[in-house]
């Protein structure tokens, strides 16, 4: 009983040992919601070390517009010597119709299919948005959920952790 004295200074009887205040209860509230996506995210990873199973959105493939082959050519290669990802693919010609500056615009354009960690998409924007000829490159990403283990292992292996 001589710790709870020294945690609760002598009071008068009616009003025993004080509770925390709801700053503090909104504090540890706060901080529990804030740790939840980072202690998940350690959860789900040492579940997957230990059973060997994926984890759905590990990796992501990125869609980039390119204006023309060579453009495309030169930006897949940048993206491959930076290590942003562990393939590119260059699809052939697609027409594209778009508003541009309040105008229906139609182009042809060449498509890249980036595929890298999506802990690497951030990066990968940025880097292909400082050398994109575009105003407003299209870099957009979706998830991978599911797909073929041996490949997203490879995936894994070939682009570099943060």
């Amino acid at each position: 009983m001589e710790w709870l004295s020294q945690r609760c200074p002598p009071l008068p009887a009616a009003q025993g040992c004080p509770r925390p205040g709801r700053g503090t209860l909104l504090l540890v509230l706060t901080l529990s919601l804030l740790m939840y996506p980072v202690l998940r995210s350690l959860a789900l990873q040492l579940h997957s070390a230990v059973t060997g199973s994926y984890i759905s959105g590990t990796h992501s493939i990125a869609f980039i517009n390119c204006l023309n082959e060579q453009i495309a050519k030169d930006i897949a290669r940048a993206i491959m010597d930076k290590k942003l990802a562990a393939n590119v693919n260059i699809l052939p010609k697609s027409l594209a119709l778009y508003f541009w500056k309040g105008e229906l615009e139609e182009s042809t354009e060449i498509l890249l299919l980036v595929k890298t960690r999506t802990s690497k998409i951030g990066e990968l924007s940025n880097y292909v948005r400082s050398i994109h000829p575009f105003e407003i490159p299209e870099i957009i990403s979706l998830p991978i959920d599911q797909g073929n283990p041996l490949y997203l292992k490879w995936i894994e292996e070939s682009v570099p952790r943060d």
